[in-house]
């Protein structure tokens, strides 16, 4: 048994909801959240900013004595995952990876993925998923502007609607019938994405797959916590923002304290 957390990290609010799949897989779990608000967004900073953002979020997990680390961002998976790998002695886990592992048990022959700028032009989950499935079909596709939309609490907005409208338009020219929300930030818009497909699309939540990877290797590596007393969540911010709560609050469907992280 092991009761020290998982440490999870994002740059804003969007890695909350790979949060809320591994309390719900793994409700005995304490777990300490960075929220790296400050230097969001990642996807429009170089691979050696999100690089140096990343390296340092995992010392502070590390601080918090975490036992396990997840990036629950894709742009920083796709950018730095490695390059922590490398650095640090602490198993270090992506959203990419135990994704295309789901998806590998699918029978898919074209593929869609939508993310950041940062991920999408490092071509990560189109390398990944060509790796391990013979033959896959992939239509990228970067939206710039819904993560910004996410943190500023108007997911629901015309402004986001519009947005969404404009990104589908390759999914539907290419009849695409699964899209991997390749940014934490995109399960928020689920919803409007299926209007907008005409619920003619499977969309794959990151989250999800996460949630089973720690599952698996908390109890392949006998780290998993089995006391269901006390319970611990920590949810800290590189810098104050007055919406984040408010946002966080209607991803976890519970109230919240957020502090920060020094």
């Amino acid at each position: 048994m092991d009761k020290r957390p998982i440490g999870i990290f994002d740059s804003g609010i969007g890695g909350l909801t790979v949060l809320a799949q591994i309390e719900k897989l793994l409700p005995k779990e304490n777990i300490v959240y960075i929220g790296d608000t400050k230097n969001f967004p990642y996807g429009e900073k170089t691979k050696e900013e999100i690089i140096e953002f990343s390296i340092k979020n995992v010392e502070k997990l590390i601080e918090k004595n975490a036992k396990i680390i997840v990036i629950a961002c894709g742009t920083a998976t796709s950018q730095s995952l490695e390059v922590l790998k490398k650095k640090f002695e602490i198993p270090i886990i992506g959203i990419i990876e135990p994704t295309v592992e789901e998806i590998k048990k699918k029978n898919i022959e074209k593929i869609g993925v939508i993310a950041t700028e940062g991920t999408i032009r490092s071509n990560a989950w189109e390398k990944a998923l060509k790796k391990d499935i013979e033959k896959i079909e992939v239509v990228n596709k970067a939206c710039p502007l819904l993560a910004n939309i996410a943190e500023e609490g108007k997911a629901k907005s015309q402004e986001s609607r519009q947005a969404i409208k404009e990104y589908m338009k390759p999914f539907k020219a290419n009849e695409v019938k699964t899209i991997i929300l390749g940014c934490t930030h995109y399960p928020i818009y689920e919803e409007i994405i299926q209007e907008e497909m005409e619920r003619k699309v499977e969309l794959i939540n990151t989250g999800n797959a996460v949630a089973k990877f720690v599952k698996q290797y908390l109890e392949n590596n006998n780290l998993q916590n089995i006391e269901e007393d006390n319970v611990k969540q920590e949810i800290y911010l590189s810098k104050d923002e007055e919406t984040f709560k408010e946002n966080a609050e209607k991803i976890l469907e519970r109230k919240i304290i957020t502090k920060k992280i020094i």
